[in-house]
């Protein structure tokens, strides 16, 4: 069964599920804690449902597992995991992310990205130029009319670390500092004789669509995962404060980035 007929499917039963228990959507918003928003998205076809989603509509509408049975099937015909990211960074009005090893794929130039995915991915030769050219071309949404505004918060390990060797990184350093000077993108850095910190658990990223209702990102070795249950959002926003408390302002993180850049050429 294609993704398109498997995820209305999940609408359709999602829907007749939840008229049939007498829940109106933000009634089973607050049973399964999650937003209103979300619920209409996924019954509308628009959002793909998680697993956690799925599991606890079941168990509020009583569906004996239907739900998580369909769900089942569809993770089997969707599009590949990142997809359903890039589609809520394209309509964010605000992202804000941390990254404590690497540039974001956002800021980072042809060459970074190239060197990047040489030596820390597991895709074959031929495979790595299609990845660069996809990652340069995700770049757009900061270059059109109405970009979101982008907040970045980076270890500065970041600056040090020499992805691709000396020219290379100059180059990447070169373009954090032009891309800085762009009026609705701020950059910070967490300095290097911060001790421990919340961030190190692991790099993610918060986005706000228009809807107003936060969806985060969170990334590991095997494929990143989207976060919209509402106490993992709020969970994910606590640590963004924390990290965020610990940087550098956006002046001081431009000063540092030109100091780096030296250290490279």
């Amino acid at each position: 069964m294609g993704q398109p007929t498997t995820l209305h499917l999940f609408a359709d039963e999602l829907r007749r599920a939840r008229a049939a228990a007498g829940m109106s959507q933000d009634a089973l918003s607050h049973q399964i804690n999650y937003s209103a928003s979300l619920v209409a998205k996924i019954e509308l076809s628009e959002r793909r449902p998680g697993r956690d989603f799925a599991q606890r509509c079941d168990a509020a509408l009583d569906t004996g597992g239907l739900l998580s049975r369909i769900h089942d099937t569809l993770s089997d015909t969707v599009l590949p995991w990142f997809r359903e990211w890039l589609a809520i960074e394209r309509e964010a009005t605000t992202l804000r992310s941390y990254e404590p090893l690497v540039v974001p794929g956002l800021l980072q130039t042809e060459g970074y990205a190239r060197a990047l995915l040489d030596g820390a991915s597991r895709f074959t030769e031929d495979e790595i130029e299609p990845q660069v050219a996809a990652r340069m071309e995700r770049q757009a949404v900061l270059t059109r009319d109405h970009p979101p505004q982008l907040v970045v918060v980076l270890d500065e390990y970041v600056l040090r670390r020499p992805v691709g060797g000396p020219a290379v990184m100059a180059d990447q350093l070169r373009h954090l500092a032009e891309v800085g000077r762009r009026c609705r993108v701020h950059l910070h850095v967490v300095p290097a004789g911060v001790g421990a910190y919340a961030g190190l658990n692991g790099a993610f990223v918060v986005a706000t669509p228009p809807d107003g209702d936060d969806v985060a990102y969170l990334d590991n070795q095997l494929q990143g995962q989207v976060v919209d249950r509402a106490a993992d959002v709020l969970s994910v926003r606590q640590t963004w404060e924390s990290v965020r408390a610990e940087a550098l302002s956006h002046g001081q993180t431009m000063d540092l980035i030109t100091e780096a850049t030296r250290t490279w050429t």
